[in-house]
């Protein structure tokens, strides 16, 4: 055992360090000594092997080659094995003769003339900062250092067809020569249909990478007054195109993070960046929603998304990104990619699916009514009676918190629908058999919003005195500016505008149907032939009084 332990040691032996000392004569050596040598080497070699693997790993490959050991040796500022290999050296050479072996390393012979006569060599130049403008009040300055920015159509142009961009390439590239490019690519797309992956990479400059630096950290950072401004850029920044898929990917491992972590601060930041890039009228974010709609929907659907969900207001985070999602379907919604469809059919799943949670539940009947009416009608009202049962069933529990609130959102969202598609009179017990428990507060709400419809609605007309004058009534012509007043028997009274253009006034009286008169009463002219006299001088609201 002891000679399989010697074998697999990781230490240098003692007997290894005094067979060198004996070498370079050094015939006494002390066994502490020795011991003392031999772990001091054995601890420098670990750590050039160790450095050495690293190199290995990072080359991908699993063998160890004495490259490996020299870079290694090299960042230790240890001269390099001299023989095996070495960028920064050249090999030894080998010779022998005479009964003599030699080893030397060849030089070049200098002529000393070409060095006399050539031209002296520059000194290298000393390492300088220099500063240029990267926005100025939000415009990016045309200067060499500024990439040049690109206009939204032109975005959407390489978005559908990558192609356009490598024959912009080519054709620059023939502009420079003074020679036509034959286009290889241009012949590709002539002669056979295939899909070319868009080859162009986004390289950042220096100015741009700090840029993202800062603007990422401000706006997830706790400095509200830097959030604005970062917030604010990325709303109105017109050179963004270049960090966009940097800010997509930012925003979508965020998410993926956050939701675990249950991190609702972060969260409600990374949907303010959201907001900001769709705000921005430069940007062209349709190649990158296959990132930003999962991000959105997972703040609006997910399950638990804070530590504390029945005291902290996740709800607002929620309402919020439904917003986002409404603004995405409605920015970027075609025949072709069915974005609105996909997300309905989503929101919609989740209502029907009995194991949904309370709040993912809420989430989903918040982002299908922020799609507008028709949406509702279609998707939500058929399930309002499923959705009061399964609130019925969690009220006792732990989700009375989102049970209130998917009731208060339920009866906002639903009733103004409800009024225009269900005939009054209103029955409460119609409303029961419907929607169930929700039917009594549904109830309630939509006759609320029939009363206050029918006392904001004014009870105005307007009429052409010419067709007063065919209907019989009686009419005093006043010179006062006031304007004209119809007197009718009915209990509503109506308020009649004069015909513009028109300078006089017209009060305007009905007459009335005569009484049947006492004998007694009969000595003079009737009364009620007589016309009533209206003026308006001395009551100034005369028409939104309820009497005349």
């Amino acid at each position: 055992m002891a000679e399989g332990e010697s074998y697999y040691s990781s230490n240098i032996a003692l007997e290894s360090i005094k067979v060198i000392a004996e070498s370079i004569g050094i015939s006494t050596l002390s066994d502490d000594a020795a011991k003392e040598l031999a772990d001091d080497i054995s601890y420098r070699l670990k750590h050039v092997v160790q450095d050495s693997a690293k190199f290995m790993n990072q080359a991908k490959r699993q063998k160890l080659t004495t490259s490996d050991v020299d870079h290694a040796m090299k960042i230790k500022n240890i001269e390099p094995l001299y023989g095996f290999y070495s960028a920064d050296h050249i090999p030894f050479r080998f010779a022998s003769g005479g009964g003599r072996e030699l080893f030397f390393t060849e030089e070049k012979e200098l002529d000393l003339t070409e060095l006399i006569s050539g031209h002296p060599v520059k000194l290298p130049l000393e390492v300088t900062l220099r500063a240029h403008w990267l926005c100025i009040d939000g415009v990016q300055p045309t200067i060499p250092e500024n990439p040049p920015p690109i206009s939204k159509e032109l975005q959407k142009v390489e978005a559908i067809d990558p192609i356009t961009k490598l024959n912009k390439t080519s054709k620059e590239k023939s502009d420079t020569s003074g020679k036509p490019a034959i286009g290889k690519f241009h012949k590709l797309r002539n002669v056979e249909t295939v899909h070319v992956k868009q080859l162009a990479t986004h390289e950042l400059s220096v100015e741009q990478q700090l840029y993202y630096k800062e603007i990422t950290e401000a706006c997830v950072g706790a400095d509200e007054g830097r959030r604005a401004e970062a917030l604010q850029s990325l709303a109105s920044d017109p050179g963004l195109h270049e960090m966009l898929p940097r800010m997509c990917t930012f925003i979508a491992e965020g998410v993926k993070v956050n939701v675990v972590q249950h991190n609702l601060a972060i969260l409600i930041y990374l949907m303010r960046m959201v907001k900001a890039l769709l705000e921005n009228p430069s940007l062209f974010l349709e190649k990158y929603l296959h990132e930003l709609i999962p991000s959105v929907s997972t703040c609006i659907v997910s399950k638990q998304l804070c530590l504390r969900p029945e005291l902290d207001n996740h709800w607002a985070l929620r309402d919020f990104a439904a917003r986002l999602m409404a603004q995405i379907c409605k920015n970027f919604n075609t025949s072709t990619n069915n974005i609105q469809t996909r997300i309905t059919r989503m929101f919609a799943s989740a209502i029907n699916n009995e194991k949904t949670h309370i709040s993912s539940l809420y989430g989903a009947i918040e982002g299908l009514s922020e799609l507008g009416p028709e949406v509702i009608k279609v998707f939500i009202i058929p399930k309002v009676k499923l959705i009061a049962e399964k609130m019925d069933a969690n009220i006792s529990g732990t989700d009375k918190v989102g049970v209130g609130h998917i009731k208060h959102l339920l009866v906002k969202v639903l009733t103004p629908i409800l009024k225009t598609i269900r005939n009054p009179p209103d029955s409460l017990e119609e409303y029961k058999n419907d929607y169930g428990s929700l039917g009594p507060g549904l109830h309630g709400s939509v006759i609320k919003a029939r009363l206050s419809a029918n006392q904001a609605q004014p009870t105005t007309i307007t009429v052409n005195p010419q067709s007063i004058l065919q209907s019989g009534a009686d009419i005093l012509l006043s010179q006062t500016p006031a304007k004209a007043i119809v007197v009718g028997s009915t209990p509503r009274h109506q308020v009649i505008n004069p015909t513009v253009g028109n300078t006089q006034k017209y009060v305007i009286v009905h007459s009335r149907p005569p009484p049947s008169p006492s004998p007694s009463q009969q000595t003079g002219p009737s009364q009620s032939q007589k016309p009533m006299f209206v003026t308006q001088q001395s009551q100034p609201r005369m028409e939104t009084e309820d009497h005349l």
